[in-house]
């Protein structure tokens, strides 16, 4: 048996700028939108990683008005966890990232105690992306 990851998802308010941030910052592909109930989900995926999905969605999409309302205070505090990538040229995505208005740096390349080097920034939601440079 085995078991692989097949989609990740982050809750952002403005699905818009989010893929601004993913797309265009980090560099994925766009690989659907769906849209219901006036909500839209937007799945990206990683050139390197077709088959891992990273779907972003709205506080309220799929949820009631109660629950909706508790995921959205969440995230306008930044508690809804993390994003955690790996780079293969860490600089490179590091100073892309720098070079794009609006981007949120919350810390620049860095050597870790536990035995990485990593960024972290946030994305227009707040969520938290660290990106680690790869080992290969």
């Amino acid at each position: 048996m085995s078991i692989s990851i097949s989609a990740v998802h982050v809750i952002v308010d403005d699905p818009d700028a989010a893929v601004g941030f993913y797309r265009d910052v980090l560099g994925m592909t766009v690989t659907s939108e769906v849209e219901n109930e006036g909500y839209r989900w937007v799945t990206l995926s990683p050139e390197s990683q077709p088959d891992i999905q990273l779907v972003l969605s709205h506080p309220r999409a799929g949820r009631s008005e109660q629950d909706g309302e508790a995921v959205a205070a969440l995230l306008a505090k930044g508690e809804l966890g993390s994003v955690n990538l790996r780079a293969s040229d860490l600089d490179a995505v590091f100073d892309r990232a720098a070079a794009h208005d609006g981007v949120e740096i919350v810390q620049e390349p860095t050597d870790q105690f536990w035995g990485v080097r990593d960024i972290a920034l946030r994305d227009p939601a707040g969520n938290l992306v660290r990106i680690e440079q790869s080992a290969g």
